[in-house]
């Protein structure tokens, strides 16, 4: 009897091993999966928020962000004020909410491809020189919101180098 009790515990133990494994497995998986915002978390919410800002202020011609983003202005605006919002608003809520460590990178490469649309935004709103075309200067929120993508495109890529 000794002897049977002895095979059951080792069984047990055996199981209690195996499952341990498993759970040590899926954590691991998890880890690889996901990344620590820490402090920078709460820089980067902090940034979409002045991005959300900006979104409302005057952009081009007195309308506001997001009316640029409703096809209000030109061509070069609008695709800033698209990426701007699809990138640092949507998909940095959405990383900051799933704590994928793929979305940072995505969010760092979006992020940077913002910045260089909103300098061009800016840079088409000062040079146009023809009569009716656009070109009075940038507003106050799309400077802003320039700044803010190139801060939370660098926070995104701080973030997504932070993996070994």
């Amino acid at each position: 009897m000794t002897g049977a009790r002895s095979d059951s515990d080792r069984d047990h133990r055996g199981d209690d091993l195996g499952h341990l494994a498993a759970d040590a497995e899926a954590a691991l998986d998890r880890a690889v999966k996901t990344v620590e915002f820490g402090r920078r978390g709460f820089a980067v919410a902090v940034t979409v928020f002045v991005l959300v800002i900006g979104l409302v202020l005057p952009w081009v011609d007195g309308f506001a962000g997001w009316q640029v983003l409703l096809g209000r202005a030109d061509a070069i605006p609008q695709l800033f004020a698209a990426t701007a919002t699809g990138f640092g608003v949507l998909a940095s809520a959405v990383a900051l909410a799933t704590r994928r460590w793929w979305l940072t990178w995505v969010c760092a490469v979006g992020g940077w491809f913002a910045s260089v649309d909103g300098v061009l935004a800016i840079w088409s709103q000062q040079s146009a020189t023809a009569p009716d075309v656009a070109g009075g200067g940038p507003g106050i929120g799309l400077v802003l919101s320039t700044v803010a993508m190139v801060v939370l495109a660098a926070q995104w890529m701080r973030l997504a180098w932070s993996r070994p």
